[in-house]
């Protein structure tokens, strides 16, 4: 019997090609379904709690039409001092982010849903991620922005390229989470969900 006969579908309920890329390390089968989800923070909103409503809202809108599958929902919201800073957008977006967070820290949080209708199964976890920025300079801004073009990463901090070298520090019990998808927590709830990575 297959590995995919005996386990659920899987599906990561997602655009990110980093969240993608994430998932594929743990050489699960699994499709890309694009969730129908308004990602605009409520009045008031904490980050935390627009990154949590955030994933389980992917995860339940792509569960919604494939109720027999696993599916992943995961959002990032960046927090600097308790104000949520989302993705830029643009050029100019990104340059006022990074300044802003130049020398200062930053939580990004992160985090993942996993939701299977059919066996009545829905949690959802955070991975906060405690991020030091370096002092950065215009000139070091520019660069990195030309280059790596950062546009749809939270807070403007692309870390798995050349973003490390705006940072000091990172604070992370999951070396992935930053990147966008926290595959400690990920395995954990797709465990509770039928499918467990290390037992085919």
């Amino acid at each position: 019997m297959t590995d995919a006969a005996r386990h659920p579908p899987l599906i990561l309920g997602s655009t990110s090609r980093y969240r993608r890329e994430l998932l594929q390390r743990l050489r699960l089968p699994f499709e890309v379904v694009a969730p129908a989800v308004d990602e605009t923070p409520r009045p008031g909103e904490a980050p935390a709690a627009l990154a949590l409503r955030l994933a389980l809202a992917k995860a339940r809108a792509v569960a919604q039409a494939h109720p027999q599958a696993v599916v992943i929902g995961s959002d990032q919201v960046a927090d600097l001092d308790g104000e949520a800073i989302g993705k830029p957008g643009d050029h100019e977006r990104a340059r006022a982010q990074l300044r802003r967070l130049s020398g200062r820290s930053a939580v990004f949080q992160t985090a993942v849903a996993v939701v299977r209708l059919a066996a009545g199964y829905e949690r959802a976890l955070l991975a906060p991620v405690t991020v030091r920025f370096r002092e950065l300079d215009d000139a070091e801004i520019e660069r990195y922005l030309r280059l790596e073009q950062p546009y749809d990463c939270a807070g403007s901090a692309k870390c798995e390229t050349l973003g490390i070298a705006l940072l000091a520090a990172i604070d992370s019990d999951d070396p992935t989470t930053l990147v966008g998808l926290p595959l400690i927590r990920t395995c954990e709830l797709l465990r509770g969900a039928g499918i467990d990575p290390l037992r085919p």
